[in-house]
């Protein structure tokens, strides 16, 4: 399968344009919390709108957790509704690959977009990734992957990752709030705990590039001797 990475946290895939994680609706229910952060909403579409202008997909999926919250909230119906009657117009088809935050919603489907629990293309199986699945190659979202850097002056910054294996992809999160699970640490994914993740392949997204930081069991090799210095 030909599979192209984006810097935009996005990947092409014989046609098919994946993000994963969206989580829109996260402004809100962090506001319900006493949280108050910008609204995204209109970055975000405008960013999804830009990698469809420019790398022409015929279909978009969104490998779940499209929506944040497990309660119904209003505002998120309306920014959901809002997502997606920018987005169908412009593609063949939008699939929603459900997640574990995507509670309730079938509805999506009277406005164009159809709901799945998995899509194959290929030999691969676009999954979320929050549960066992029965197959061999997965591409998958929920875990969030991060890396933690230090920059040049000794700040330690935290970037998301794809993870690349001859059996698994890993998305990063779409969703511009989402800063990440390092994955040097805890892995969330039991699709991804049943891997070899020394032996995936870290691809940071930065700008208008993808940044190849070799495999991941030597890439922490080398940030422990560096944290040692």
């Amino acid at each position: 399968m030909d599979i192209k990475l984006l810097p935009e946290k996005a990947i092409l895939a014989n046609g098919n344009l994946i993000v994963a994680d969206i989580h829109i609706g996260f402004e809100e229910a962090a506001a319900a919390e006493g949280k108050y952060i910008p609204k995204l909403l209109k970055e975000v579409i405008s960013q999804i709108q830009a990698i469809i202008e420019r790398e022409r997909p015929r279909r978009v999926i969104i490998n779940g957790d499209l929506k944040h919250s497990f309660v119904p909230l209003k505002r998120e119906y309306v920014e959901v509704k809002t997502f997606l009657e920018n987005i169908t117009s412009l593609v063949n088809e939008v699939i929603v690959v459900k997640g574990n935050h995507d509670v309730g919603i079938k509805w999506i489907e009277n406005i164009g977009a159809e709901v799945l629990d998995a899509f194959e293309i290929g030999k691969w199986k676009v999954v979320h990734g929050h549960r066992l699945e029965e197959g061999e190659r997965f591409i998958i979202g929920h875990e969030h992957p991060a890396i933690r850097l230090r920059d040049e002056v000794g700040a330690v910054i935290k970037v998301p990752t794809f993870l690349i294996g001859k059996d698994i992809i890993v998305l990063p999160a779409f969703s511009p709030w989402a800063y990440g699970n390092d994955i040097t640490g805890e892995i969330i994914s039991p699709i991804l705990r049943t891997k070899n993740i020394n032996e995936l392949e870290v691809h940071v997204p930065l700008e208008n590039e993808i940044l190849n930081f070799g495999k991941l069991g030597k890439l922490i090799e080398a940030l422990r001797r560096l944290s040692s210095i």
